[in-house]
């Protein structure tokens, strides 16, 4: 039996199976896609193997990862629930790993109509950062207190980036600050880039020291410990050109546009939940 099967090979989906043939290798990894050519040639690339279907994946994988959005997910889990029963019959373990942004574990479990066993289940919310090995991602067992799942989990997703346990509560929290967080960050890059060109850098230029400014900015933050209003104060002169710009971003409401995509984005898993 292989540790991780993942049904789904999306944006997200494939990011988590990236990251999983890094940490326990892509012979412990199966993957399914209703695009089978499209689950086939990323198992090419990896080296992972590729499911015929959806059961296919859950009969090989001891962890069954579903990476699908939240309205197809009751589908997704109900269609598996013959399968599901039959490994069981059969004594073989398995876990539900759930990445439907809003869902909760008591939804899933409610979409299992007819399975004849507790199945674990456990959530995990990603960003799409986690392919190269720098996301950040939260993982819930919604407080039953799994151990041993949720250390298994933490091993699959081990070179994903950095991985907490929160309470299921918070998820769609989470969610809106770091699981959407990387699509209001990249405007951010890009416009930091643009306003380089309109300066008189290369776009190629631009974009690269807008792109590591970022990431040394975000670096300082998580190495230090320090608070980032310190962090800017650090860098601000007095009367220097630093402190001009942070004016101009106050004037145009910087950080009240990032705090509405953040709530905004909140309401919206709320909704996806229902």
């Amino acid at each position: 039996m292989k540790r991780a099967a993942f049904l789904g090979s999306g944006n997200m989906g494939g990011a988590l199976i990236r990251a999983a043939c890094r940490a326990v290798g892509p012979e412990q990894v199966v993957i399914a896609d209703y695009d089978r050519a499209k689950a086939a040639a990323l198992a090419a690339e990896l080296g992972c193997a590729a499911a015929a279907d959806n059961d296919g994946a859950a009969e090989e994988g001891e962890y069954l990862f579903l990476c699908v959005k939240p309205q197809v997910l009751p589908g997704v889990a109900a269609a598996l629930v013959p399968a599901l029963n039959a490994c069981h019959q059969r004594g073989e373990k398995k876990t539900l790993v759930s990445i439907a942004a809003g869902v909760e574990i008591a939804a899933l479990r409610g979409f299992l109509q007819g399975i004849s066993w507790d199945i674990p289940i456990l959530r995990v919310m990603p960003n799409t950062c986690a392919a190269i090995g720098k996301g950040m991602l939260a993982l819930t067992d919604g407080g039953v207190g799994n151990e041993t799942d949720l250390a298994a989990v933490e091993a699959v997703l081990a070179d994903a980036g950095r991985v907490e346990r929160i309470s299921e509560g918070l998820m769609d929290q989470f969610t809106a600050v770091a699981g959407c967080g990387p699509a209001y960050v990249y405007p951010f890059i890009e416009a930091l880039a643009d306003g380089g060109v309109m300066a008189g850098l290369s776009r190629s230029q631009a974009l690269t020291y807008a792109a590591q400014t970022v990431l040394g900015a975000a670096a300082m933050v998580l190495e230090t410990g320090k608070h980032p209003g310190q962090l800017k104060d650090e860098v601000c002169s007095p009367g220097g050109s630093t402190i001009v710009g942070v004016a101009a971003l106050e004037r145009n409401a910087f950080r009240s546009a990032a705090i509405q995509a953040v709530l905004a984005a909140f309401e919206k898993n709320k909704q996806l939940g229902k």
